[in-house]
């Protein structure tokens, strides 16, 4: 039997993909910011009802370019959460900024609002908050405590492309939201990402860093990198945005299907649609806590029925490796990311996920069936 990744990227056709990128090979523009580059953004912003987007290389970069655009003091500390993935910790500490980590709440694992003002310092500079499986943070709470402490805010928004909180896109939260499109995200570029931002004026000075700090042929304003988004990328991201609405559509149904076999089983905490929110079903996460089976037995039984799943976020970023000499080490000083840490699977989530294989992976959790 075929192997059933965690997920399965969403493509246009090989004949739309091959019209899309014709029109290349006559202009031989193929990055630089062409012509594909400029109308991807400016669809994006139609599609999102955004004020303002520049396009990266992928969302790493795009998080390292914001917080690098936005001036933030270095040694300035920016309070965050460690159930997310490596690349939001990552990108605060490369940018010469210090995590402060905040623990999650129970209810949909983004960042615990009541906790963050106990945090503060005389040293906080911003908060980055993350959206979580297409969850939302409490971004109304966390605007308020901004605004009172004089704080930025800048949103890993990696999962929540396309969500909407009471009509407003996710884009449109904070002072910026970074966006990933990597392959494995509801809408992609192969590769790719975006900032979403509120002030025009850090337009020209985002454009400049993503391209090694040049801001005219013999002007370099900046110690910038190459973050750029290339045309072939910028291409695949036009023609899946063309088709997101029916994709998330599928995504819905598998969604419902999972709730379907699994609602009501004592031991298991399903994903929940949140109220006024308008979801993307990026993820299908199971938390196993008191079931018959743990979370570690279900994920072998899967892989023994050929069935990839995910244990993610895990391990939770205070607990790596490379952070051991940091203040913020320690998974235990955030224990309800931990114990969520610990329990969580993403099961297989995508759009042309069929109904017959999402009930057999539902049997193999259930115990109900047997790997041939």
């Amino acid at each position: 039997m075929s192997q059933i990744n965690v997920t399965r990227s969403s493509m246009p056709t090989f004949e739309e993909y091959c019209e899309e990128i014709k029109e290349l090979w006559d202009s031989r523009w193929l990055t630089n910011m062409g012509a594909k580059h400029k109308q991807l953004e400016a669809n994006l912003l139609e599609y999102l009802h955004a004020d303002h987007v520049k396009l990266y290389v992928n969302g790493h970069l795009a998080l390292e370019n914001i917080l690098a655009g936005m001036s933030l003091p270095k040694g300035g500390e920016v309070i965050t959460t460690p159930f997310t993935f490596a690349s939001t910790t990552h990108a605060i500490v490369r940018s010469g900024l210090v995590p402060v980590m905040c623990d999650i709440n129970p209810q949909n694992y983004t960042i615990d609002v009541n906790q963050i003002e106990e945090l503060i310092t005389d040293k906080t500079v911003a908060i980055v908050p993350v959206h979580v499986y297409g969850n939302l943070c409490d971004v109304e709470r966390i605007d308020e405590i901004a605004k009172k402490h004089g704080l930025k805010i800048i949103y890993d928004a990696a999962h929540a492309f396309a969500v909407k909180y009471n009509g407003v896109s996710s884009a449109m939260f904070g002072d910026a939201s970074m966006f990933s499109f990597h392959a494995t995200k509801v809408f992609h570029s192969i590769e790719g990402g975006a900032v979403f931002y509120r002030d025009d004026s850090l337009g020209k000075k985002l454009d400049e860093l993503k391209n090694f700090g040049l801001a005219g042929q013999e002007t370099v304003a900046w110690v910038g990198g190459n973050a750029k988004m290339n045309e072939f990328a910028a291409a695949m991201g036009i023609c899946n945005l063309r088709h997101l609405d029916g994709e998330i559509e599928k995504r819905r149904k598998v969604f419902e299907r999972y709730h379907k076999n699994l609602d009501g089983v004592q031991g298991l905490k399903l994903a929940q649609v949140q109220e006024g929110v308008q979801p993307n079903y990026a993820y299908y996460p199971v938390v196993f806590d008191g079931y018959k089976y743990n979370r570690d037995q279900v994920f072998e039984m899967l892989k023994g029925a050929n069935i990839v799943a995910r244990k993610y976020f895990y391990p939770l970023v205070n607990s790596f490796d490379c952070y051991k000499e940091y203040a913020f080490y320690g998974s235990e000083k955030t224990p309800v990311a931990k114990y969520i840490s610990d329990r969580v699977l993403t099961l297989p989530m995508y759009a042309d996920l069929c109904e017959t294989d999402v009930d057999r992976i539902c049997e193999i959790i259930l115990g109900k069936s047997t790997a041939d």
